[in-house]
C-alpha cells in the first residue's frame, strides 16, 4: 500500500481508467445519470445479484409479503424462525423492487415523483427491514451471511448513483485484499511440501485472475475472455493431484487428502468472494485457521505405533 496516494485518485494505467482505494488501482466505470430510471435498473440488478448468492428458497414474491410476515411472526422454533426470517427478508426485498419499478413507470408517463412520496417512503422502509432481517440469511455455501449484499439496494435507494458507485470501489478493494491474504496463506501452507510441489504456481495464477474478475463488470466487453480464463484457471487448480510416493503410507495418503481438500475449499472461498465482490470475514478467518492447523501437523512427526506387549 502507498499511503501517499489518497483514496479516490483517478489515473489511466496501461490505457485503462483506474481509481485508487486502499492500496489497489481498480478499474473504473462511468456511473449512469442519477435518475429514478437509473436507480430502478441498479436496484433490479442488485436484487438479482443478491438472490444469486444467498441460500435457496428465500426469493419470495413481494405480493406474498403479508403471508411471509405472518409465518415468521407465529413461528416458535428458533431454527425454523431463522429460515422464515430469511424468507420474509426476500419478500421485503422484492416488494421494494416492485414499488420502485412502478414509480419509474409513472415517472415515464410524466408524473412527477417527489422524494417524500408515500410509496418512496414505503420502499425505503421495506429495504431497511430487509437489511435488518438479512443477518438471518446465509450465503449459499452455508458458512455465513453477506450483510453487505443486503445493504447495497438500500444505499442505492438512499444516495446518488455516483456516490453508490464510489462506495463499491471501497468494497472491491477490501475483497482484493482478502483475495491476496487467502492466496498468500494457501501458498505458505503448501510451499515446501513435496506432496504439493507446483501447487503454489496454480494458486498464484488463480489469485491473479480472481482479482481481475472481481474488478470487472459483466457489461464490460472484456468479460468474455476474463470469465473464460477465470473458469479454466479454477479448473486447473481443482485438478491438482498430490505427488504421492510409489508406496505411500497411510499417513502420507491422509496428509495428501487433507491438503487437497484444503485447496478445494480455498478455491471455493475465493470464488465466492470474487462473484459477490465483497469480503467474507468469518469464512476467511476459519479457513486460515484450518490452513494453520494443517501446516502445524506437517511439522509434527507421526506418532510411533505402540509396541506389542509381550
Amino acid at each position: 500500500m502507498n499511503p501517499e496516494i489518497p483514496n479516490g485518485t483517478l489515473d489511466t494505467i496501461d490505457g485503462v481508467p483506474r481509481v485508487y482505494y486502499d492500496g489497489y488501482w481498480i478499474k473504473v466505470y462511468d456511473p449512469p445519470a442519477d435518475s429514478l430510471q437509473a436507480k430502478k435498473t441498479l436496484i433490479q440488478a442488485l436484487t438479482r445479484r443478491l438472490f444469486n448468492h444467498v441460500e435457496h428458497g428465500i426469493n419470495i414474491p413481494g405480493k406474498r409479503l403479508n403471508d411471509a410476515r405472518r409465518s415468521f411472526e407465529t413461528e416458535q422454533d428458533p431454527e425454523h424462525k431463522r429460515v422464515k426470517g430469511a424468507m420474509l427478508a426476500g419478500a421485503l426485498f422484492n416488494r421494494a423492487t416492485d414499488i420502485f419499478t412502478k414509480l419509474v413507470e409513472l415517472q415515464a408517463l410524466g408524473i412527477e415523483i417527489e422524494t417524500d412520496n408515500a410509496l418512496m417512503r414505503e420502499c425505503g422502509v421495506c429495504l431497511q427491514e430487509a437489511l435488518n432481517l438479512g443477518r438471518m440469511v446465509l450465503h449459499r455455501s452455508g458458512e455465513e451471511g453477506i450483510d453487505e449484499l443486503w445493504g447495497e439496494p438500500f444505499r442505492a435507494f438512499s444516495i446518488p448513483v455516483e456516490a453508490f458507485y464510489e462506495s463499491r470501489y471501497v468494497k472491491i478493494a477490501q475483497a482484493l485484499r482478502d483475495i491476496d491474504r487467502l492466496a498468500a496463506t494457501m501458498i505458505a501452507t503448501f510451499r515446501g511440501n513435496p506432496l504439493f510441489e507446483g501447487a503454489d504456481v496454480l494458486i498464484q495464477d488463480f489469485a491473479a485472475i480472481s482479482k481481475v474478475k472481481c474488478e470487472t463488470l459483466r457489461t464490460d466487453d472484456a468479460i468474455f475472455d476474463i470469465w473464460a480464463e477465470f473458469v479454466v484457471t479454477s479448473e486447473r487448480l481443482a485438478a491438482f493431484a498430490p505427488k504421492l510416493s510409489c508406496t505411500p503410507t497411510p499417513d502420507e495418503q491422509q496428509r495428501a487428502e487433507d491438503g487437497q481438500r484444503l485447496i478445494l475449499q480455498g478455491r471455493d472461498l475465493l470464488t465466492y468472494i470474487v462473484r459477490a465482490r465483497v469480503t467474507m470475514p468469518k469464512s476467511a478467518r476459519e479457513y486460515m485457521e484450518r490452513c494453520a492447523q494443517y501446516a502445524n501437523l506437517q511439522h509434527t512427526p507421526p506418532a510411533k505405533p505402540a509396541l506389542p506387549r509381550i
